[in-house]
């Protein structure tokens, strides 16, 4: 089915429930007018932009129902689309706008200047924009105005098929540059079925709190909530007490939140009067996660955290850990630091360098396959072959599986780090900080942070005789990366560790960051 159809689907059974509410309540759209305006907005690409079945939309705006609303607009099209981080750099815009080969960039008020910029560069057909003021002076393609000339109508049907790529998800490996993994109907369909099977189960009664951008995880999240037709509550931005305010006021049964969050709303002093009597779950994942924060945030909160783990490849959907198994005495309490077993429909397995199954106990990599994987990498067919061998999603994740088929992962042999939610890929990073004249040999590791779980670190090798300082490498990786990518902190060493053949030994280097610390991820 095309994804579309889910808001459609709810449109007809409860048009009048709010579908989104936003400005700390003040406004609130019904499913019959969100569904609605999806459906004019995607009239609007498919007669007066040309978009075909098939064809790439970009996407950068920030938690909207504007931008709820042009996600299944794209859809209901029979496009793809490929949203972009709030935070990218003038760089990283471009590459992904280009790598994807859009044809359509939905651009939002507060990135205008930006994407214009780029204008010339980027090799689009077509840049709408949210700003109806900028449109108008640069005789470019209002949102509002190119949704309002087709009010009423509704888009002709793409005849989309279950493995038709609905969303290209960039992430990146240990190759350094991002690489689009493209997430099918049928998979993104799967993904919102089984949260409903394992995660939390909604009714349309229920409100959820969308406190993550909808660009990543959240918008595949919110397709659970609309599937169930349930009303979600957009909050601007992440203050705990306004966050604790919101989950009062709108009586907010469900919600998201990466570990980071979750500390932030422990060191709020509004956690202590908080009303939080409504809240049936809160999923938490994304990112490692502390057992003794884990416990604090059982203890005060509640027994009603429900953990995922998975990755970019296979979203939202490969192993995970109900509220009742969150032991925290006594036996089992040592799986707070697991992953939680497979998900249902899903297969987990711990498999050797040739594929075949490790007995309960030994590590090896963890390796995931079922309806939730990915096509593929959009064109690199030699990564997308390397990644996806034998059925199975190599996740590079080194783990191991106990007896009851819970999973402890023990290291990620491609050295990603998580901080506050976000993806950071140390090789991307490593080459920028390369660039530096100064500077002849660099690794990037994740180290142990209270507030983001984890923290970019850069440890680095001057060149002989030169001085340069923590700062001088900071703001260097600054002009070259997104703010949360730029590492948080410098060290200078002499050499790098290597193994014995003759690679970097990030393993030797993270070790003394971690020594004596309680991690699960």
């Amino acid at each position: 089915m095309n994804l579309g159809e889910i808001l459609a689907d709810a449109a007809r059974h409860h048009p009048d429930r709010a579908a989104i509410v936003w400005h700390d309540g003040q406004e609130r759209r019904t499913y019959r007018e969100v569904d609605d305006r999806a459906a004019a907005l995607a009239t609007g690409l498919v007669e007066e932009l040309k978009v075909q079945p098939g064809d790439r939309v970009a996407v950068m705006m920030s938690n909207s129902p504007e931008l709820l609303e042009t996600l299944f607009a794209v859809w209901k099209a029979g496009a793809t689309i490929s949203p972009l981080n709030a935070r990218l750099t003038r760089e990283e815009i471009q590459y992904q706008v280009t790598d994807c080969e859009a044809k359509v960039f939905i651009v939002g008020t507060e990135f205008t200047e930006t994407a214009l910029g780029l204008r010339d560069e980027l090799g689009v057909e077509s840049f709408v924009l949210q700003s109806e003021a900028a449109a108008a002076e640069d005789g470019l393609v209002g949102l509002g105005a190119l949704r309002d000339r087709h009010a009423g109508k509704q888009p002709p049907d793409p005849g989309t098929i279950d493995t038709d790529v609905a969303w290209l998800a960039y992430t990146s490996g240990t190759t350094g540059r991002p690489k689009g993994a493209m997430l099918s109907h049928g998979c993104l369909t799967f993904v919102a079925v089984s949260w409903l099977a394992d995660l939390q189960r909604l009714e349309p009664e229920d409100v959820a709190l969308v406190a993550a951008p909808l660009t990543h995880g959240a918008g595949i999240m919110a397709l659970v909530f609309v599937m169930k037709a349930a009303t979600q509550v957009l909050a601007h931005g992440f203050d705990p007490a306004n966050i604790l305010e919101i989950i009062k006021q709108e009586k907010v049964t469900h919600t998201w939140m990466v570990p980071t969050q979750i500390r932030m709303i422990l060191d709020s002093p509004a956690l202590e009067t908080a009303d939080l009597s409504t809240l049936k779950t809160i999923v938490y994942g994304g990112a490692p996660m502390y057992v003794e924060d884990l416990k604090e945030a059982i203890r005060r909160i509640g027994p009603i955290f429900v953990q995922l783990f998975a990755q970019t490849e296979c979203p939202m959907t490969a192993t995970y850990m109900r509220a009742q198994d969150h032991i925290l005495e006594g036996p089992g309490s040592e799986r707070l630091a697991s992953c939680g077993h497979a998900r249902s429909g899903m297969e987990v397995a711990i498999l050797d360098e040739e594929d075949r199954r490790l007995p309960v106990g030994e590590s090896g990599e963890i390796c995931v396959r079922g309806p939730a994987l990915m096509n593929g990498y959009w064109n690199r067919p030699e990564a997308s072959a390397e990644t996806l061998r034998n059925g199975w999603l190599h996740t590079g994740d080194i783990g191991r599986m106990d007896e009851a088929g819970y999973f402890f992962i023990m290291d990620r042999s491609k050295d990603m780090v998580i901080s506050g939610g976000l993806n950071v890929y140390p090789r991307e990073i490593e080459e920028v900080l390369l660039r530096h004249p100064a500077i002849s040999q660099a690794a990037v590791i994740g180290v142990p942070d209270p507030k983001w779980g984890e923290a970019v670190k850069a440890v680095v090798v001057a060149d002989n005789g030169t001085e340069l300082t923590e700062a001088d490498v900071i703001a260097f990786a600054g002009e070259n990366l997104a703010g949360y990518k730029k590492p948080k902190s410098v060290d200078f060493v002499d050499d790098l560790p290597k193994t014995t053949y003759g690679k970097i030994d990030k393993k030797a280097i993270r070790a003394p960051y971690w020594e004596g610390r309680d991690r699960m991820v």
